[in-house]
């Protein structure tokens, strides 16, 4: 009966110590939602302010959410324990976030938010669930705005490409064009290969997605197909775009370019390119397991 008892009262104790922790989880949650609200407003603005930008943020962080949600899942029957090495993490995050509001790039404090979870995630979770959701959560920082000053050259080469391929095709297709730089001198007007044109957030997003998408894939495989032809595959529907609207100038003129058809265009690279990595990465099927299951 007293070992009985004994254990009881230690069940109860575990339980306690579990609702105490929830409840000072979800404290903890709200005051850095509340510190880093600034932060998470100038990241939606950034995630919705056009295609060309960081467009692919809002589809990451939904499925970063449910690969946390599905990881921890696999593990809770693991008791939630305290890794005081969080603090190492944690303490330096708020730093940063402390810096940023002095210099307002909001840049560092997207990252001091981030980092800052993990730091949370080691106090609150322990080790075994942090690693766990540790991809996912780093995945995050490729939501991130990159600024030109380190895209710059990437930006440029990217322009470059789709001029040349755009100006070959057309040519191919028996329609004269001329070349400058990143202009597309046609019939119809002279196009420019602009910054927004290049194709980057496409790259961005295809890559960040293939990331994604092969964390989710059981197939060794097809993770390497996937992570090898994300570039190329966003290039090259950035240069499938460039020539659809270097068409429409050339034929109704450069009004054509004032109208929704130079956004719809934008949301053409990602209708196209996000689907078929989507379809690439798409785990196969086991044909033993689903006929022994229709069995």
């Amino acid at each position: 009966m007293n070992n009985l008892s004994v254990g009881n009262k230690s069940i109860k104790k575990d339980s306690c110590y579990e609702t105490q922790n929830k409840w000072l989880l979800a404290i903890v949650i709200i005051l850095l939602l509340l510190l880093f609200m600034p932060t998470l407003l100038w990241l939606w603005g950034r995630w919705t302010m056009s295609v060309w930008q960081n467009g692919h943020g809002v589809l990451v962080f939904a499925l970063v959410i449910y690969l946390i949600w599905r990881e921890l899942q696999k593990l809770i029957y693991l008791p939630s324990s305290s890794n005081s090495w969080g603090f190492v993490i944690l303490i330096p995050s708020l730093l940063i976030y402390m810096l940023d509001t002095g210099i307002n790039t909001q840049l560092l404090s997207s990252i001091a938010m981030f980092t800052s979870v993990i730091g949370l995630s080691m106090l609150f979770l322990g080790t075994e669930k942090t690693k766990a959701i540790l991809f996912p959560l780093l995945t995050m920082l490729l939501t991130l705005p990159i600024p030109l000053v380190f895209t710059e050259a990437i930006h440029l080469m990217l322009r470059h490409i789709a001029t040349k391929s755009v100006a070959f095709i057309l040519s191919q297709m028996g329609i004269p064009v001329f070349t400058s730089g990143t202009l597309l001198e046609i019939e119809g007007g002279t196009l420019m290969v602009a910054d927004a044109c290049s194709g980057f957030a496409t790259l961005y997003a295809a890559i960040t997605i293939a990331i994604l998408t092969a964390y989710f894939c059981t197939s060794t495989k097809r993770r390497i197909v996937l992570l090898l032809i994300a570039a190329p595959l966003a290039i090259g529907v950035n240069i499938i775009r460039v020539l659809v609207l270097a068409l429409l100038v050339n034929y109704y003129g450069l009004n054509i370019l004032a109208t929704s058809a130079h956004e719809l265009s934008g949301l053409l690279t990602f209708m196209v390119a996000l689907p078929i990595l989507f379809i690439i990465g798409k785990n196969p099927i086991n044909h033993k397991n689903f006929i022994e299951k229709k069995l």
